[in-house]
């Protein structure tokens, strides 16, 4: 497939765009910056869609980032990178004349409420008590599409290749691990797989100072999120389980 990637220069971006020429599938960027391999966000909007069989966007502001406050204005970024590519990609497809076949967005489980104790599948609520639950119902919603010739996919975080592959997939993703844990657990965990022990907490009280109260219910509290309907079009985890697939890293 020609494939289209909003945002692919970012962390998950890169991993995806080799994995997709890996599998043998053609990738264009749309970046701020021209070269090789991509076009602008101002030329997709000035010149419309490139031909494609599927276009997916992963841009966005860096929320975690530790050098920026959490004010006003860098809200206005977080929510501005997210709204404006997508729409600007949805307009884009929609006028296509021939649009592409799939269309995968990228946003994230912040959807559900944070809990220490309740399980969300795809079909559980959410989307309305806080910054980023709001966020992400703006995000989906803009990316939403008029008709049905593009199928539409909401990977709520994580699996893309399977999105774009599977012709039978639809509607939103939980893209989790089907095992969760905590972030304790996950240090455990990791000082475990390095043969290290894991024994110093990491006060609340520093998470809040650095990142600001919003952001640090997502490190501090976060969602139990299960990939029900996921595991239900067929897709496999190379690592269901952490420990493994923190082995798998350090190794």
């Amino acid at each position: 497939m020609r494939v289209l990637v909003g945002g692919g220069t970012g962390f998950i971006g890169t991993a995806l765009t080799q994995l997709l020429n890996a599998r043998g599938h053609e990738v264009t960027l749309v970046s701020r910056k021209p070269g090789p391999g991509r076009i602008t966000w101002d030329e997709l909007a000035a010149s419309g869609l490139p031909s494609c069989d599927a276009a997916v966007n992963l841009a966005g502001e860096n929320i975690l980032n530790p050098l920026r406050r959490w004010n006003e204005t860098f809200q206005k970024e977080v929510i501005g990178s997210r709204l404006e590519t997508t729409q600007l990609l949805a307009k884009a497809i929609t006028k296509a004349p021939q649009p592409p076949k799939a269309w995968v967005l990228v946003t994230g489980v912040a959807y559900y409420q944070p809990s220490l104790t309740a399980e969300y599948d795809e079909d559980s609520p959410g989307g309305d008590f806080d910054f980023f639950s709001n966020l992400v119902t703006k995000w989906e919603a803009a990316a939403r599409l008029p008709g049905d010739s593009t199928r539409q996919v909401v990977v709520r975080s994580g699996i893309l290749t399977h999105a774009l592959e599977a012709n039978h997939v639809h509607g939103v993703l939980n893209g989790v691990a089907p095992s969760s844990a905590t972030n304790a657990e996950f240090a455990q965990t990791l000082g475990a797989a390095l043969g290290r022990r894991a024994f110093i907490p990491l006060p609340s009280a520093v998470v809040q100072a650095v990142f600001g109260r919003q952001r640090a219910i997502m490190l501090l509290e976060g969602q139990k999120v299960i990939p029900q309907r996921t595991l239900a079009t067929g897709y496999q985890y190379s690592f269901p389980e952490l420990g493994a697939a923190l082995k798998e890293i350090v190794a």
